[in-house]
């Protein structure tokens, strides 16, 4: 876990991020957030960057919950707390927040893993069902390409020859991580009333963005908002035009500090 302190203090945000990367992908905004005067929390998930375990492999996706909910504790108590979850760290965040229900002033999702595209077919989904009771640690190849998530050549280059980008995942890993989808629909009404911002690529290849929109229209959040990014493809902040994804939401996160 790395903790970026600013001296303004106005808020806490926690950075989690999505599947096959790692939290130092996430440096730039982290950065950007510190020089925003936020303090920043972020680390990478059981599994992924340099976190300890089989790479790739969870056996439960509660690890991923215990995680977030351990960086959230590590927030200054005495200031706001609001927490960001990119692709599947916005499943793992949803899931934190109907099983923790952890004290925090906003949610921010980023193309949030509703639904994924793109997925294993029918004879071998139905196959990992097996194999994840006798051979759950098996890894088969991810399905991440750097140009399916952001238009941006720089980003594409670097990631292209960043070796902590996963190339395979465990089909345990898989199976939670399908369950966790379905337990974000079917415990919905467990989402507390907090602030929420949910923002959608509008070009997504790795998501279903329809998928996105039925679960922001069924959480119950009083106060919620739904921002699509027209053209954008998956990784909205890391995209040509992420200046204005920051912007929007920074100004969600000082919209809320006013009412603290």
């Amino acid at each position: 876990m790395r903790k970026l302190v600013s001296e303004q203090n106005l808020a806490t945000i926690v950075l989690v991020h999505g599947a096959f990367e790692h939290s130092g992908r996430y440096d730039d905004l982290a950065e950007q957030f510190q020089k925003d005067g936020l303090n920043v929390i972020y680390g990478d998930l059981p599994g992924q960057g340099k976190a300890k375990g089989k790479k790739g492999h969870i056996r439960r996706f509660n690890e991923y919950v215990k995680t977030i909910g351990y960086w959230i504790s590590e927030a200054d108590e005495s200031r706001p707390v609001f927490i960001l979850g990119h692709s599947m760290g916005g499943i793992a965040v949803i899931r934190a927040m109907q099983e923790l229900q952890p004290l925090v002033d906003g949610v921010i999702l980023s193309s949030p893993a509703a639904g994924i595209l793109n997925g294993a077919g029918k004879p071998l989904e139905a196959f990992s069902h097996i194999i994840n009771k006798v051979w759950p640690t098996l890894r088969v190849k991810a399905p991440m390409k750097p140009e399916k998530v952001t238009r941006n050549e720089e980003l594409i280059k670097r990631d292209k020859q960043d070796a902590m980008i996963l190339s395979k995942v465990s089909i345990r890993w898989y199976r939670e991580f399908k369950k966790a989808i379905k337990q974000s629909f079917q415990q919905i009404d467990l989402f507390p009333n907090v602030p929420l911002l949910v923002m959608q690529a509008e070009e997504d290849l790795m998501v279903d963005i329809e998928k996105t929109k039925e679960w922001f229209h069924k959480v119950p959040s009083k106060e919620k908002c739904y921002k699509q990014w027209p053209g954008l493809y998956h990784e909205i902040f890391n995209e040509p035009e992420w200046n204005s994804v920051y912007n929007y939401t920074l100004n969600f996160i000082k919209l809320h500090l006013d009412r603290t």
